[in-house]
């Protein structure tokens, strides 16, 4: 046929994003009392980055980072929502999803949301919008927040789902409703008891972040929802087979609370966080194996990332401390989720496609910021006004070329990276947060870390490196401003 007849091929685009998922939570990344056998695969025939940076220690704002490609701390909204916050994501604003549209891709989300929906006073009985549709997706299956916090209900293109119009749902973040039972006040109801905050609304015995009655109908059944999302992922890629797809699978493991299916519970020996780890790397498997059978792997990029660092005790007492087993979920890197500290934001990242990327791995500094100008190059298309660098070559594997610097952030804190260099400025506040206990990165004076020789972070070279330190610090405020003590108190409730 002739050249100018020739439909342009695109590739489908699938973006696999865990929550919480730790560095070394995943075999190819050093885990060793933990089975991922899916993720492996995906790494073994993929790059898999060393030095890959969620763009927060936290999640609203490393998914903002990921699909806007601007830094979070550039938005005073990107911060840990509730579950009725309005949607922090500008209708009018660049996102992947929105810019693969451009092209003809057909774009979906499924699973966790957590980036604020309508304009701050949602009813949940009727269209909510503005929503993840208004921003770039035709498709969108999720949660609004974070299966801790209410509503415990999915939303399918902007109505909730199985709801019935006879028992309305109510949602309300700051007192409770007349007669319903609480955790804090109904121990004896509980499946699930809580450490921290998780003490208000009780569904399905678990109690939760915020009040929420009615929509008994609607509200899910927590071990159900991996196959839940599973299918509806799968059911995507099968509709849309015969045009580019884009996907985003936003996965809820191993985010609290953690309820592994039957068929998982008790498979990893290390309790509940290591069972829906495996629940979740099987989903993976089962999701990959779906585009193999429908011819799709060799013409799909995948990229695996998690949203920020891992943390054990995160509200619920589940052992997930005791049944540790000699797991180290950070992989040697100091921190956790919530911390400016290495382990805060360097989490596994893994790009896959078949036949195309040149497995191997790599040590480029990337960022998730990185993926929507990489996008935009695979697909021709022209985008500005974002932070994200053009890296397109360094995630299929043709290049080893990072970016040269990122500004980390952890509830609104800042920190720099440079080359092997890290600096965290002095910030006020606890050096632990004593209720999930990590260390936060909160201290007196700078802190300076050379990570090629101190992975761990253990020796402060802010006074021995009084040069780079200087160095450090102008070119981060050139970035950040030197207004940039925004500081956020982190609440855990």
């Amino acid at each position: 046929m002739p050249e100018g007849d020739k439909k342009e091929e695109l590739p489908n685009i699938v973006i696999i994003y865990l929550d919480d998922l730790g560095y070394g939570d995943v075999g190819a990344y050093g885990a060793t009392e933990l089975s991922t056998p899916h993720m492996d695969k995906l790494a073994q025939g993929g790059v898999r980055f060393t030095n890959g940076y969620a763009t927060s220690a936290t999640c609203t704002p490393s998914r903002y980072g990921l699909l806007t490609g601007v830094y979070p701390w550039k938005n005073e909204e990107a911060k840990i929502l509730p579950g009725t916050a309005p949607l922090i994501i500008d209708t009018a604003q660049v996102t992947i999803p929105k810019m693969l549209q451009q092209k003809g891709y057909y774009t979906g989300i499924v699973g966790k949301w957590h980036l604020g929906l309508g304009r701050g006073d949602v009813d949940w009985n009727k269209e909510i919008k503005p929503g993840p549709n208004e921003v770039g997706f035709d498709y969108s299956f999720i949660m609004a927040a974070t299966q801790d916090r209410v509503p415990t209900v999915y939303i399918e293109d902007g109505k909730v789902v199985n709801l019935d119009a006879e028992d309305p749902i109510e949602v309300d973040y700051e007192r409770n409703f007349d007669g319903e039972p609480t955790g804090k006040d109904n121990p004896k109801l509980l499946r699930m008891d809580w450490h921290h905050g998780h003490n208000n609304s009780i569904v399905n015995g678990i109690p939760r972040i915020g009040f929420m009655k009615g929509g008994e109908s609607a509200k899910w059944i927590d071990e159900e929802m991996t196959d839940t999302f599973l299918e509806q992922a799968k059911g995507f890629v099968s509709d849309h087979k015969e045009e580019p797809f884009f996907l985003y699978y936003a996965m809820q493991q191993p985010h609290v609370p953690r309820t592994p299916h039957s068929r998982f519970a008790g498979s990893s020996g290390l309790g509940p966080r290591g069972d829906v780890i495996v629940e979740a790397d099987w989903a993976i498997g089962q999701f990959v194996e779906t585009l193999r059978s429908e011819g799709l792997l060799d013409n799909t990029l995948i990229i695996l990332s998690s949203d920020n660092g891992p943390v054990l005790n995160d509200g619920y007492y589940d052992r997930a401390v005791e049944q540790l087993n000699g797991h180290d979920p950070n992989g040697g890197l100091r921190g956790g989720k919530y911390s400016l500290f290495e382990a805060g934001t360097r989490v596994p990242l893994i790009t896959y496609w078949e036949g195309k990327v040149e497995p191997g791995e790599s040590d480029a500094l990337v960022s998730q910021l990185d993926v929507l100008k990489s996008l935009a190059s695979l697909t021709g298309i022209e985008v500005e006004g974002t932070d994200s660098k053009n890296l397109l070559e360094t995630f299929l594997g043709s290049s080893n070329k990072g970016r040269d610097n990122v500004v980390l952030e952890a509830t609104t804190r800042t920190a720099y990276r440079e080359g092997n260099w890290v600096m965290i400025p002095p910030y006020e506040g606890p050096s632990v947060e004593e209720k999930v206990n990590i260390e936060l990165g909160n201290s007196d004076g700078y802190l300076l870390f050379n990570l090629e020789t101190d992975p761990g972070q253990q020796t402060n070279l802010a006074q021995r490196e009084a040069e780079k330190l200087r160095e450090m610090i102008e070119n981060f405020e050139s970035i950040r401003g030197k207004e940039y003590k925004n500081i956020q108190s982190l609440e855990l409730k």
